[in-house]
């Protein structure tokens, strides 16, 4: 976390190009947390009016601000909703996979990389900002800070140590076939896409991560389209499902269909949870 000694660190740094560097990351820090203040801001002037039952007239009394200025603000600072991701910046990572040719080289899957795409419109239209990292093959340990990790559990043990945390929906493999299990109603996802013959359908995994003061979610499709469809989903249920569930740990799992490009999805549905832990 920045703080002041960081802000005079970047002061003393004698290296120009290290302390423009250092300084941009600072600034956007300090850009996404005058951003999250706003947020709090206008929750707390919402609270105040619901809870306390103020009128916005006598909330801007109290603020010292007119009430144009309440209404400014309740019209432009971002919803309750953008905590759902964190405060930010919030780090976005897909598995760095090998390729299996005499050279095995890295690369990152076409449909991962759609995946992190889709992550980073979600976090843009929430006033996030984002930064891409690569997941290697033997990653166990998170990164800093608020993230979004797409990767399943086959991929890096990093997947692997959060679906640990989940006591409600997993992953399991058996003969070759992944699934993701429901502990809770005992239904078991196995993708129609693998399928013979197969469907343009697969299922997708999500978890939100209340760790300390910072948020990470998880999401992994049991194949890589899956994932999209889990994205897709939140586009358009992030704030419901935070209206719903608050700033809590929740697993859901989320069944998508796709084109026959295998790309883009057509739709998606909620078939586990959510389910609290």
């Amino acid at each position: 976390m920045a703080d002041v000694d960081d802000f005079d660190s970047v002061l003393r740094e004698p290296d120009p190009v290290s302390r423009a560097r250092r300084a941009s990351k600072l600034l956007t820090h300090y850009q996404q947390r005058a951003t999250e203040l706003a947020r709090l801001r206008k929750a707390a002037i919402e609270q105040a009016h619901r809870e306390k039952h103020l009128s916005y007239t006598e909330i801007a009394a109290a603020l010292g601000i007119s009430k144009g200025r309440i209404t400014q603000i309740r019209s432009s600072a971002p919803g309750p909703e953008r905590a759902f991701f964190g405060v930010g910046p919030v780090q976005v990572g897909v598995p760095l996979r090998r390729g299996t040719d005499h050279r095995m080289r890295t690369y990152i899957d076409a449909s991962d990389a759609l995946a992190q795409e889709q992550a980073e419109t979600v976090l843009t239209s929430l006033s996030l900002a984002s930064e891409r990292f690569s997941i290697e093959p033997e990653l166990e340990k998170l990164p800093d800070g608020d993230a979004v990790i797409i990767c399943g559990p086959r991929s890096a043990p990093v997947a692997g140590h959060l679906l640990e945390n989940d006591s409600k929906l997993g992953f399991a493999k058996e003969d070759g076939r992944w699934r993701i299990e429901d502990h809770v109603s005992g239904e078991q996802y196995y993708s129609p896409r693998l399928e013979d013959p197969p469907s343009p359908a697969d299922f997708g995994y999500f978890a939100r991560h209340r760790m300390g003061d910072r948020v990470v979610v998880h999401v992994a499709g049991i194949t890589a389209v899956g994932s999209s469809g889990v994205l897709h989903y939140l586009t358009s249920n992030v704030r419901e499902l935070y209206n719903k569930l608050g700033d809590t740990s929740f697993s859901m799992a989320v069944r998508c269909t796709f084109a026959s490009d295998e790309t883009t999805i057509t739709g998606s549905e909620l078939v586990a949870g959510p389910y609290g832990w």
